[in-house]
């Protein structure tokens, strides 16, 4: 069997805004919806390890189908915003859509599912059209609540029977108990108590009695005890005994044989000062019928901490033990948590979408974990930096992030990890464009483009983390002036340098504070000490930016913003030395959609939704401004693009272009060059020098591989706004008007693609995979074989509105 063309290096995602997204597997994996998508994450290799995209909305809640032998789960079960639940199965080692069930009339919010007899499925789903459902592989049971919206529902069987009982609670403080008697779903009882909605519920079996978790936005969480009574003991009462707290008792009645169970409180924990979001307990582990490991209720909530309770033993009173959380930055709290099913490791996901995970060390204290990030929204672009060792994207979150590979001492192989959050804007951004090894331009929604300079912590984190050579690094980044860190003011947009031995201003709302790290930081230090300095503001546009381009010495930098007339959508050229605007470059009549230097610094090509293309050449220097003419444009008339063009690239040699438009189009234009010329030469028309490659969709981005295939031929990337990415290899040799000229590679599967538009597309500007040309095997003298290895990979790097960054390992051989 060949091996697959793509190869999925790294995803970086986060957790959606939404309480009850995340779910852990007793066989160790992490499920979580991101975006319209289910990531499954393994903690221990510090990777997702399959994203499952099958729902069209956002993905609401996710939960594994725990089996009652406590082996690892094979199905997990999702509910979105296109009002659909869908349950995932294992199959040969990869999870496919097995089930699907429609019948919402809006958005779900919450599920859960057991398994019940003869090895079948029962799901429950809540939903914003206030109903509840129960499903086996169709709906059940409706519960309507009228006016009324549950927020959480659980599932588990009465103890001694196969009758499944269900919790649910909403925004009228109650929780509602429903089981199934005589083939109908009937009420069983409502727990009162709670003075505010019950955010979350939760079941847990302990051989013959269940306890259930219950927790508000009154603070407080409540846990009631269930468990079966005979006869005798539902008619008598013995009050001279102990003192009991009230119980509340229901009749189920199974194939003619009836069962009394009684409902307790068994106590109130108060401890967190915000709305209580999640209850999660800890998986309870049986041997022998005898609990192995303490029992143990983990809660998160909006005052962005976590607690672990526990009753003590001999008293059996509930207290904290164990509370850990987030200090400082801007976050609004905890939305959700888990456990691991050792209880070695506790996770929550934050309202910005970020997993903070804590492991248990050996002197049993919690001490922060590495764990995946991402963006939580929309990223709109990305850039590696000349060197190929990091990538930088922005996103409409408002922030700029960093990510990097790490190889933890005695792993197999490395691990990507957001290690820096230079930006944290108040606008959504758009675009940015490496300006330097450690610089970089960005341009968000508005008019302004900010330069930011990496500060001295982070260059020697970042060396640290890759294993580069700090002396190196510092000696290229000018690092007798370089600050310490940044911060940011509390009413402004501004990242502050602060520089050693500087006393911070009490007016910064996040103060910095240099940190050293061998391993990626946490979220609250990217947070509050990976910001970089700001060094520049660049003023000229009339709207907000829309892209960026450098080229290749990063001496010019060009910029374009949104417009609706040709007065704006002039392309404003930069001096990267000085900061000052050399030149205005007027053709276009909307929005600029992307633009590109050619390799070699000559040209500079811009694409625009007025469907053409502009292309402007250097003029020989005749004084010290670099001046730009136009070189070749296409009009309405001339122009075979009948869409919006969205992207462009050039080839390695400079002698083409590509463009890629909506209306499906891909088309090659040249040559920019021609042979044997030292110099470039206008040739007598830039005309399209491919056959018109029709991709099937919207072609939202397009890229040249920077290194040319074994047959001379040019590898190219394509992203569509379906979500998948194309590889095609064309040969300028071939006859273009049978399409001979383009040949697929491959395509990006169902499991690698993304779920909604790419944005762009990056190729890594070195050959190779990032970590690896720099780590030498234990033992290993002769590395001739291993660079060898590396030299037939090249990285892809994409970019998409499904929140995500994406990288691919593309072996050339295997085109």
């Amino acid at each position: 069997m060949a091996a697959p063309v793509f190869e999925t290096c790294h995803v970086a995602c986060c957790a959606n805004r939404t309480p009850k997204v995340v779910s852990w597997s007793r066989g160790g994996t992490i499920a979580f919806g991101t975006c319209n998508s289910v990531a499954l994450y393994d903690p221990q290799e510090r990777r997702v390890v399959a994203v499952l995209n099958g729902h069209t909305g956002r993905v609401n809640t996710v939960q594994w189908i725990h089996r009652e032998d406590s082996a690892p789960e094979s199905l997990l079960v999702s509910g979105g915003s296109d009002n659909r639940l869908i349950v995932w199965e294992a199959q040969n080692g990869k999870f496919i859509q097995s089930v699907e069930c429609k019948g919402h009339t809006g958005p779900v919010c919450a599920v859960d599912a057991i398994y019940v007899e003869d090895s079948k499925i029962l799901v429950a789903s809540s939903a914003s059209d206030s109903t509840v459902r129960l499903w086996l592989s169709e709906c059940l049971h409706t519960l309507s609540f009228g006016s009324s919206f549950m927020m959480d529902v659980s599932l588990v069987l009465l103890p001694g029977s196969r009758v499944p009982i269900l919790a649910c609670g909403g925004d009228n403080s109650q929780v509602h108990l429903y089981v199934q008697s005589s083939g109908q779903l009937q009420k069983a009882m409502s727990l009162q108590g709670h003075e505010d909605w019950v955010r979350g519920v939760a079941w847990v079996c302990l051989g013959g009695e269940l306890l259930l978790a219950s927790c508000s936005q009154d603070c407080l969480i409540r846990v009631w005890r269930l468990c079966a009574k005979s006869g005798t003991d539902a008619r008598t009462e013995d009050d001279h005994t102990i003192i009991k707290m009230k119980e509340d008792v229901f009749e189920v009645k199974e194939r003619d044989v009836s069962s009394v169970f009684a409902v307790s409180l068994e106590t109130v924990l108060a401890g967190h000062e915000n709305w209580v979001y999640g209850v999660h307990w800890q998986p309870p582990l049986f041997k022998g019928g005898e609990l192995q490991q303490p029992l143990g209720l983990l809660s998160a909530s909006m005052d962005k901490t976590m607690i672990l309770w526990a009753p003590e033993e001999g008293s059996g009173v509930w207290v904290e033990q164990v509370r850990v959380g987030e200090v400082g930055g801007n976050t609004l709290g905890f939305y959700g948590c888990q456990m691991s099913p050792d209880g070695s490791m506790i996770l929550a996901h934050a309202f910005h979408g970020a997993l903070h995970l804590w492991c248990k060390d050996q002197d049993k204290e919690w001490r922060p974990g590495v764990v995946i990030s991402g963006h939580f929204n929309a990223v709109q672009d990305l850039s590696w930096d000349p060197e190929g060792e990091f990538i930088l994207s922005v996103g409409s979150d408002q922030t700029t992030r960093l990510f990097t590979p790490w190889r933890k001492q005695g792993a197999k192989q490395e691990s990507w990890h957001e290690i820096s959050r230079p930006q944290i804007h108040g606008y959504d951004m758009q675009c940015l464009a490496m300006v330097g090894r450690f610089q970089f331009v960005s341009g968000a929604d508005e008019k302004v483009l900010r330069v930011f300079q990496a500060p001295r912590n982070f260059v020697e984190n970042f060396a640290n983390i890759s294993g580069t050579s700090r002396e190196k690094l510092l000696a290229s980044s000018d690092s007798a002036n370089l600050p310490e860190g940044a911060s940011t003011p509390a009413l402004g947009l501004s990242n502050k340098a602060v520089f050693q031995g500087k006393i911070l201003a009490q007016q910064l709302c996040i103060c910095f504070s240099a940190q050293g790290w061998g391993q990626p930081p946490p979220e609250d230090h990217l947070l509050q000490n990976t910001l970089w300095p700001e060094v520049q503001k660049l003023y000229g546009h009339g709207f907000e930016m829309f892209c960026l381009a450098s080229d290749s010495a990063r001496t010019v930098l060009a910029s374009a913003c949104k417009a609706s007339k040709a007065e704006h959508a002039a392309v404003l050229l930069w001096s990267t030395a000085t900061w000052r605007q050399l030149q205005a470059l007027p053709c276009h009549t909307l929005t600029i959609t992307q633009m590109a230097f050619s390799p070699d610094a000559q040209f500079l090509l811009a694409v625009s939704r007025d469907r053409t293309w502009s292309l402007w050449r250097r003029n020989l220097p005749t004084h010290e401004k670099p001046q730009f003419s136009l070189y070749a444009h296409t009009g309405k008339d001339t122009a075979i693009h009948s869409r919006i063009i969205w992207s462009c690239d050039w080839s390695p040699d400079s002698k083409y272009f590509v463009t890629s438009s909506r209306d499906k189009k891909v088309i090659v234009w040249g040559p920019c060059r021609l042979e044997g010329s030292g110099d470039s030469v206008l040739p007598p028309e830039i005309k399209p020098c491919s056959s018109i490659l029709d991709v099937g969709d919207s072609a939202t981005a397009v890229a040249f591989c920077p290194v040319l295939h074994s047959d001379n031929s040019y590898l190219l990337a394509v992203g569509l706004e379906c979500g998948r990415i194309l590889l095609y290899r064309w040969n300028p040799g071939q006859e273009p008007a049978g399409g001979h000229d383009w040949i697929s590679c491959g395509e990006t599967d169902i499991l690698q693609s993304h779920s909604l538009a790419v944005k762009r597309l990056r190729w890594r500007p070195k050959i190779g995979r990032v970590g690896r040309e720099n780590n030498k095997k234990d033992g290993q003298t002769d590395r001739g074989s291993e660079i060898e290895e590396e030299s037939s990979w090249v990285q892809l790097a994409s970019a998409s509105a499904d929140h995500s960054v994406k990288i691919f390992n593309i072996n050339k051989r295997a085109l």
